[in-house]
């Protein structure tokens, strides 16, 4: 069955230094693309570049919550022109990290608006982590997000924000974890409508079950699809075909 990887990092020094090998075996499992996110500048350049020269690899520029406090209007100038690639299909990731509060929150709070404010510019999906900072997700989300689409990714949040995103029109998009033994939030996972769900590895980050505690890649995005597909009572063909539909739509894939 042919999936796509909504959201990986292959520019982390895990991955960067075999990435085309990273891929090739992904395009071998029948991962169709690859989403390679940036969290900083210089890995959201070095993002566009494997986007350039890889086939089936797409790139997101961004600033990652834990950078937060590196974001200036130069930053948000050079963003902006990386962002005009035509291999470029969303920035991010942004959002909020109030688990390991790596910058100060306010920071946060004003480069995750800044994100949303580029995106509506140059009408591109965003990419959010959210992590124990629902409140006020929700919040940015309703006064900058006006407007906007983009995916909440690795979604371990509450009801809520998942709600709310739903209202907007965004997408939710699920990893590894799902396939842990001790995953709680099957519920969660059903809520979600089939047109608005999405399945990622982020890479090299939380590998699936049988694989857990190793390097993950995009090539086990199949086993997330197929677990998500279980839990909620679906054929996992099926399952994974509306989310390569789903993944297409948001990142526009058709026209890069």
């Amino acid at each position: 069955m042919t999936v796509i990887d909504s959201h990986a990092h292959l520019t982390d020094e895990r991955l960067v230094d075999e990435a085309a090998a990273v891929v090739e075996r992904a395009l071998a499992a029948d991962v169709e693309a690859v989403v390679t996110v940036g969290t900083k500048l210089e890995d959201s350049r070095a993002a566009v570049e494997l986007a350039n020269r890889l086939p089936g690899v797409f790139a997101s520029v961004g600033l990652h919550p834990h950078n937060a406090d590196a974001a200036d209007e130069q930053l948000f100038s050079e963003l902006r022109e990386l962002a005009r690639q035509p291999r470029v299909v969303a920035l991010g990731e942004t959002g909020l990290d109030y688990f390991h509060d790596n910058a100060p929150r306010q920071a946060q709070q004003s480069a995750f608006a800044r994100h949303l404010e580029l995106a509506r510019m140059l009408d591109l999906p965003v990419i959010v982590h959210a992590r124990e900072a629902d409140e006020d997700v929700i919040g940015i989300l309703r006064d900058a997000g006006r407007g906007t689409h983009g995916v909440l990714h690795c979604f371990t949040a509450g009801r809520e924000l998942m709600d709310c995103a739903l209202d907007l029109g965004w997408y939710i998009s699920f990893a590894g974890m799902i396939t842990f033994p001790k995953y709680m939030d099957a519920e969660l996972l059903r809520a979600v409508p089939g047109d608005r769900i999405l399945v990622e590895t982020d890479s090299p980050y939380l590998a699936p079950v049988p694989y857990r505690g190793k390097r993950n890649e995009p090539m086990h995005v199949p086993l997330v699809a197929t677990r998500a597909a279980e839990l909620r009572g679906e054929d996992p063909a099926e399952f994974a075909a509306a989310t390569v539909r789903n993944a297409r739509s948001l990142y526009r894939l058709a026209e890069r």
